[in-house]
C-alpha cells in the first residue's frame, strides 16, 4: 500500500468518524481566530476558549485591541502560559493588521507569516478555516498520529511534515482532514498510551502497539 492509498483510507474513515470537521478554537471575526491560535501555543483549546471569551468581551474591536495596555493583555491571556510573549505579540499582531493591511486578516501564508508570533501552522489554519484555500495544519496531533500510520517518515519537523503531507494528501481534503485528526488524536491516537485495540484506523497503521482481539 502506497503512503497516498494509505492517505486516502483515513481520509474516508475519519469522514465516517467525524463528519462534522470544525475548528475546537471558537471565534466569530478572523483575527479572532488568529490571536486563539497564537495563544493555543503549549496550551490546550479549552482554555483558550475560556481566555478568549474575556479577553475579546473587554477588547470588542481590532482597534481596542491594537490599543490596549500592555499589562491588561498579559494578565488575561497568562493562564494560557507565555503571558508576557503572546501580550506582546497580539498588541503588535493588532497594530500591524491595522498598519499594513486595512484592518483585514491576509489570504496567504506568505503575507500571513510576516505577522508578530505567527508561524506556517497559524497560517496554515486562517487561510484553510478562513480563506477556504488549500491547507495542513501541522499541530502535534498531525505530526504524531501521521507517522505513526505511515503517511510520514516520522519526522517532527513541522515544515518536513507539511511538504510530505501535500504531496500525498488531495488538497480539497487536507483542512478537513487535519481537523479530524485532532479528534482522533484526542479519542484513540494519545501521545501516550493510544488506543490500539478499538482503533478504527488500525488495520492501516504501520506503528501498531497492540494485537487485534482474537474474535469468538
Amino acid at each position: 500500500m502506497t503512503k497516498k492509498e494509505r492517505a486516502l483510507l483515513a481520509i474516508e474513515k475519519l469522514k465516517e468518524i467525524y463528519p462534522e470537521a470544525v475548528c475546537s478554537l471558537t471565534y466569530r471575526h478572523p483575527y479572532e481566530l488568529l490571536i486563539a491560535t497564537r495563544l493555543s501555543a503549549q496550551c490546550t483549546d479549552a482554555r483558550v476558549n475560556i481566555v478568549t471569551e474575556v479577553l475579546f468581551e473587554k477588547y470588542p474591536t481590532l482597534e481596542s485591541l491594537a490599543n490596549a495596555e500592555f499589562e491588561q493583555i498579559e494578565e488575561i491571556v497568562r493562564p494560557c502560559g507565555l503571558g508576557k510573549t503572546k501580550a506582546k505579540d497580539i498588541i503588535k499582531m493588532t497594530n500591524q493588521l491595522i498598519d499594513d493591511y486595512h484592518g483585514v486578516v491576509p489570504d496567504s501564508i506568505e503575507e500571513l507569516t510576516k505577522l508578530s508570533g505567527v508561524g506556517r501552522k497559524t497560517a496554515n489554519l486562517i487561510v484553510g478555516d478562513v480563506y477556504g484555500k488549500p491547507s495542513i495544519v501541522t499541530d502535534t496531533h498531525c505530526i504524531r498520529i501521521c507517522g505513526r500510520l505511515g503517511l510520514t517518515d516520522g519526522s517532527t519537523v513541522p515544515l518536513s511534515v507539511e511538504r510530505q503531507l501535500q504531496k500525498i494528501l488531495p488538497p480539497k481534503e487536507s483542512g478537513d482532514f487535519c481537523h479530524r485528526l485532532v479528534h482522533f488524536g484526542r479519542e484513540y491516537c494519545t501521545a501516550r498510551s493510544p488506543k490500539c485495540d478499538g482503533c478504527p484506523l488500525f488495520e492501516i497503521c504501520k506503528n501498531k502497539t497492540k494485537k487485534i482481539p482474537k474474535k469468538g
